[in-house]
């Protein structure tokens, strides 16, 4: 089955099969896998502004990467050698107190407990393919614990002796090396839970000179500290990354026709279609017998039904409307109104140019509450000589909680890409006017 001319360009295919999955029911294949069309990914290279214009090519499938990936092992790198500064240090500490804690022996059990642990996440982790499961997380806390009661029973007891906890607060230097393995609401609470435990501890021990509160203060800060700052380093990280995807996704539908499938329902009719032509051709080498079984006729069936509605779906949505709703952060931000299809005129361009607009208005993240407001249309008459062969239509563009200062330059060069405009600056928010001419469609 060869690709539909009038639909989204068509790049990325898999070999698993999805007729029964996209129904929600388990896969009914009875033909084995093929090998042909092997799954090609082109490199997504992020994109950051101000640059060039963009160029979608529209080669890129839809994916959301790993915990550990796309850079965040680099990340993880880094902040294992910061951890294991921290650990030197409050193993320096032991050795330099080990005459003033009441019992060593426990510190040394806990440093010991905490290095098995740390060794033993290490290697489950490697042997998970980069990956801490919950289980593994909740297993590795609760022999956390016991370091921290182990180290706690052992640096406590004598007043007035100045020695703190050394493995405790290393824990916190543990949960700083997996920040990159698990979410970081996770981190942040083991390491707040950590920081209340030792904070009671310092407030229920008994001491004679208050100037004894400070190691121990010290003992808390490292606990809770670089796991909170590491945590929130690896998620304004992962953010990032996932936005400069996302724009490399909704770029891609630049190049799409007038009215097309979206990049999912490209993807979803990909699959559709080799898994119709994997059928066929064994039904054709004589792979999958005559007459069909009843698992594979329905199968067959649910594949037609799928094929049929991905020919008459669609034909009314605009490139734009898929950008933004397919979008993860243009969705809930940006509201469209173009009932005539008046988007799927623009020029490359232009199209370019109102993306980039869209982009730049609520891509900064300190902006919370900002969003903006779309509407084509009417097309205004033509008159002149010269003029019959455009067609002329404004776009009204609205913003909340985006005031013009705010704007940067950048913007106000998309925007001219797309066509002479007039902004307005009203209760906080910006409203840009502007005047797009396009070439006639019915003169191609």
């Amino acid at each position: 089955m060869s690709p539909l001319s009038d639909t989204a360009p068509i790049d990325t295919v898999r070999t698993r099969g999805v007729g029964a999955r996209l129904l929600g029911g388990p896969d009914e294949r009875s033909w084995p896998t093929s090998s042909a069309g092997q799954t090609t990914r082109a490199a997504l290279s992020p994109l950051r502004f101000p640059r060039s214009s963009l160029r979608g090519d529209g080669h890129f499938t839809v994916f959301r990467s790993d915990q550990n990936g796309l850079g965040a092992r680099h990340l993880g790198i880094g902040m294992s050698i910061s951890a294991a500064v921290i650990a030197v240090f409050l193993a320096v500490r032991l050795v330099v107190e080990w005459d003033q804690a009441p019992t060593p022996t426990l510190s040394i059990v806990a440093w010991l407990l905490l290095a098995a642990i740390a060794v033993g996440v290490n290697l489950a982790v490697h042997e998970l393919s980069s990956r801490m499961p919950m289980w593994l997380f909740l297993l590795a806390l609760g022999l956390c614990a016991i370091v921290v009661a182990l180290d706690l029973a052992g640096s406590m007891g004598i007043p007035g002796t100045a020695a703190f906890p050394t493995a405790a607060p290393a824990v916190g230097a543990f949960l700083l090396t997996i920040a990159t393995l698990r979410e970081s609401r996770d981190i942040t609470l083991a390491a707040l839970a950590l920081g209340v435990i030792m904070g009671a501890a310092t407030l229920l021990e008994a001491r004679s000179d208050v100037l004894t509160l400070g190691p121990d203060i010290l003992g808390v800060t490292l606990a809770v500290v670089p796991p909170v700052v590491g945590a929130s380093i690896v998620q304004a990280f992962r953010r990032m990354v996932q936005r400069e995807l996302d724009l490399v996704l909704v770029q891609s539908t630049v190049s799409q026709p007038r009215f097309a499938v979206g990049m999912l329902a490209s993807e979803q009719l990909a699959r559709l279609d080799l898994d119709a032509e994997t059928l066929l051709d064994d039904v054709a080498q004589g792979r999958t017998a005559l007459p069909l079984a009843a698992s594979t006729a329905t199968t067959a069936a649910s594949l037609a039904t799928q094929l049929r509605v991905h020919l008459i779906e669609g034909r009314t949505e605009t490139w734009l409307h898929h950008a933004i709703t397919e979008s993860e952060f243009l969705g809930p931000v940006v509201a469209l109104s173009d009932p005539a299809g008046l988007a799927g005129l623009l020029s490359p361009t232009q199209r370019e140019g109102l993306l980039l607009t869209i982009w730049l208005l609520i891509g900064d993240t300190q902006r919370s509450g900002a969003s903006v407001s779309l509407r084509f249309g009417p097309i205004a008459p033509t008159r002149g000589v010269g003029l019959q062969h455009q067609v002329r239509f404004p776009i009204q563009l609205t913003t909340t909680g985006v005031s013009r200062r705010r704007v940067d330059p950048e913007t106000w060069q998309a925007i001219c890409a797309v066509g002479p405009h007039m902004d307005s600056n009203w209760a906080g928010s910006l409203r840009v006017d502007i005047e797009c001419s396009v070439d006639n469609p019915a003169d191609a």
